[in-house]
């Protein structure tokens, strides 16, 4: 089967001298990894359409179990990230989280609209890495299937509270004056905790529209990435890094 798509190139993997194997986050079919024959001569135009963080138009071939790269054009390259150490190893970190979650065998536009965004975010300096983290964190989650409950405390139904706790393994809140148990959870201020129901609830076009203090965005930051992690039950290598370079 013969299909044309577009897709951005989530992780690459160099096969002996002149070819390459790739994930892509693809509008049509979700994640799909692909070999791309001769990928890795300079003259050929699969060398920048099928190299990390592009954007390109592919034209995949499928047989019963694999995927092979037949014309690629390239639409974008977000070469800005590149030379950014910390928004790099950042993006990379999206693109474990789109590779374990994202839909395989069925349309994801969603997905990658939301990436493309955060990606061009990034590498126009429109929006700082936090704010981004966060909602790509969250928003992802929700798309996937795992939307937490935050209209009000679990116990006695208060909508806000001066300090409010986000149980992540729960996905669920407990205001400061139900809260008892000590297991692990997010607190957050009255600001925080509506930043945190923006990122599930806003529009798609105001989701990055919105403003926060320092100690909100680690806030913020520290629920997502604990629900993320909880809810995954794994680990990250490229958050792990990031957070070694930014001594977050």
């Amino acid at each position: 089967m013969k299909f044309q798509t577009d897709g951005l190139i989530i992780r690459e993997q160099n096969i002996g001298e002149n070819d390459r194997l790739v994930w892509v986050l693809t509008r049509s079919n979700g994640v799909v990894k692909a070999f791309a024959r001769g990928a890795k001569k300079l003259d050929s135009a699969k060398c920048s359409a099928t190299s990390l963080l592009s954007y390109s138009r592919l034209t995949l071939y499928k047989s019963r179990e694999n995927y092979i790269v037949g014309d690629a054009k390239t639409l974008r390259i977000f070469s800005k990230l590149r030379h950014d150490v910390r928004k790099m190893c950042l993006v990379q970190y999206f693109c474990e989280i789109a590779r374990h979650i994202c839909p395989r065998e069925q349309p994801a536009d969603e997905f990658l609209r939301l990436f493309l965004n955060s990606v061009y975010l990034l590498s126009e300096n429109k929006r700082g890495e936090l704010l981004v983290k966060a909602c790509f964190e969250m928003r992802y989650m929700c798309m996937a299937g795992y939307k937490p409950d935050l209209l009000m405390c679990r116990k006695c139904g208060a909508y806000s509270a001066p300090l409010v706790y986000f149980l992540p393994r729960e996905g669920k809140l407990e205001c400061c004056n139900c809260r008892r148990s000590s297991d692990k959870v997010a607190p957050l201020s009255e600001a925080a905790l509506t930043a945190l129901r923006h990122t599930v609830f806003a529009e798609d076009s105001k989701l990055f529209s919105f403003a926060l203090s320092d100690e909100g965005l680690r806030m913020l930051n520290n629920a997502t990435e604990l629900y993320l992690r909880c809810q995954l039950d794994r680990d990250f290598q490229a958050l792990n890094f990031y957070k070694t370079i930014t001594n977050g």
